[in-house]
């Protein structure tokens, strides 16, 4: 999982990075197209850092939105944003691994969640808390760095805001280390772990889930004739994930 410590010590930049523009046109829009209509809907926001898709889910006609982060700097933050701007959002400090259901939900959701899984128990972990959180008929969706990115490529994105590292032969459970460029060349790192696509079918799949699919991320369609990305989605460096319980 990540680290408490670290994302306590980065909080205010993580949230500011949210403002580089694959964030809008990339994270933003595929996120939007996997979660479709929201009416009513109660959600759970697993790893849901200063709060910008809970409230974006409240914003979009969810019932209810819970974010739940086991950063206290990025709960904050979220508390923050709601106490200035009032929707309706709650949310909890928590570890995913801590969690305990009280309640079951229509959706859950995990953007940047499952690729803190350092092994493939850690994996299973969080998706059985995420099962278990689910409705019949539920669904999780979620929003990940993209196993299937070739190490090749991972210092082609800078001009976007960012790179990616890792070791030589980027075996399971490899550190995949971000670091972000809100402003200029002074960057901030993070840790993602690496592990295989088939870790994650699988794994899915020993849970109880039905209907496991990638998701291509997508660009918003305003950008389409904007030859600036296409680098990034010669080998798309993030990718979503859907599954539901039935």
């Amino acid at each position: 999982m990540k680290g408490d410590k670290r994302y306590d010590e980065i909080a205010q930049e993580y949230k500011e990075s949210k403002e580089l523009s694959f964030r809008k046109v990339v994270e933003k829009y595929s996120i939007n197209l996997m979660l479709e209509d929201l009416t009513g809907k109660e959600i759970i926001d697993l790893a849901c850092g200063e709060g910008i898709y809970s409230r974006m889910m409240k914003n979009e006609g969810a019932k209810n939105v819970l974010g739940v982060d086991i950063s206290h700097e990025m709960i904050e933050l979220a508390e923050k944003s709601e106490k200035e701007n009032p929707i309706g959002c709650t949310y909890k400090v928590s570890d995913v691994f801590d969690l305990k259901p009280t309640k079951k939900f229509d959706i859950v959701t995990g953007f940047y969640l499952l690729n803190y899984a350092q092994k493939r128990e850690d994996l299973k972990r969080m998706c059985q808390v995420i099962f278990d959180f689910l409705n019949e008929g539920g669904k999780f969706i979620g929003f990940n760095d993209n196993p299937k990115n070739s190490p090749e490529n991972y210092t082609s994105y800078r001009k976007y805001g960012f790179i990616k590292e890792t070791t030589e032969n980027r075996e399971e459970g490899a550190y995949i280390k971000y670091t972000m460029f809100n402003h200029g060349e002074e960057g901030f790192t993070f840790n993602n772990y690496y592990l295989s696509p088939e870790t994650y079918e699988e794994v899915f799949k020993e849970v109880g889930f039905s209907n496991f699919k990638w998701v291509e991320a997508k660009l918003d369609p305003k950008e389409k004739k904007n030859a600036y990305w296409d680098d990034f989605f010669k080998d798309a460096p993030f990718i979503g994930i859907s599954a539901e319980k039935n």
